[in-house]
């Protein structure tokens, strides 16, 4: 029986994630197959929940704007996704959901990839945002040992996501000291890169594009920089081994998607 997951938010049309899980599951070989799938609004949402719990579906990724409802919906709750509020992995089996958050582990796989001399440990790390991707990147960044700061356009919420995960409210003078810089807006962050310090690793999370201004501005200043797209790779990964019992075949898929994006190499 063909194993059948996919990767819902809305609007979906643009996500990569099928174009990976895909590649990765002609090279294994397996019986299976990964498809966007929308749905339009929560209520569709819910109908999928309940068709993955009659046996349809192996299990799904979730995007925007669904990753809280996720977490309502589920049975079983990881301690990850408890932490980060949300969840963008869901598990079917036996007409129970599981639902876990790969996006901390994807975020600090890319920061191993592309900026391997970054240590957080005992370091200052200015988060940009207060939304679920931020409180995934919160949660990990302090099991990771970092001291995290938070940088919010509405105070309330950053406050709100302190008490919930942790961290605390950043100064300027935390960018002075500051090893690293997560953007976890979905707009480009007003940021004044004359703050940050020199040396300092800049992430951005989103991946479309790919050279977003503000990792252009900050490798203009000779700023290592790491992209969305390295941490959708890395968040993918427990996924494929979630739904499918594999291991990601070791393909290239970042050229894959790439290529795809119109991206050079």
């Amino acid at each position: 029986m063909t194993a059948v997951a996919g990767v819902v938010g809305w609007p979906i049309a643009h996500s990569l994630s099928p174009l990976l899980h895909n590649a990765w599951i002609d090279a294994a070989g397996i019986d299976a197959r990964y498809q966007a799938m929308g749905p339009e609004d929560p209520q569709a949402f819910r109908r999928l929940i309940a068709l993955g719990r009659k046996g349809t579906l192996t299990g799904v990724n979730v995007t925007a704007p669904y990753k809280e409802l996720a977490l309502a919906l589920s049975d079983t709750v990881s301690e990850t996704a408890r932490r980060a509020g949300s969840a963008n992995l869901l598990v079917f089996s036996d007409g129970q959901v599981t639902a876990d958050s790969t996006d901390g582990f994807g975020l600090m796989g890319a920061l191993h990839e592309q900026a391997p001399q970054l240590s957080v440990i005992g370091r200052v790390v200015a988060v940009l945002g207060a939304g679920g991707a931020a409180r995934a990147a919160v949660a990990a960044l302090l099991d990771n040992k970092a001291e995290v700061v938070i940088f919010n356009r509405t105070r309330e919420k950053a406050q709100s996501l302190i008490h919930q995960v942790g961290g605390r409210l950043g100064e300027d003078e935390d960018l002075r000291s500051a090893a690293l810089v997560v953007n976890a807006l979905s707009v480009p962050p007003v940021l004044d890169f004359d703050l940050v310090a020199e040396g300092a690793v800049m992430m951005d999370m989103t991946y479309r594009p790919l050279q977003t201004p503000f990792l252009e501005a900050a490798r203009s200043r000779g700023l290592t920089g790491v992209d969305g797209l390295a941490m959708l790779i890395e968040q993918a990964r427990p996924s494929f081994r979630a739904f499918y019992g594999f291991e990601p075949p070791r393909i290239d898929v970042r050229a894959l998607a790439l290529a795809h994006l119109g991206e050079a190499l």
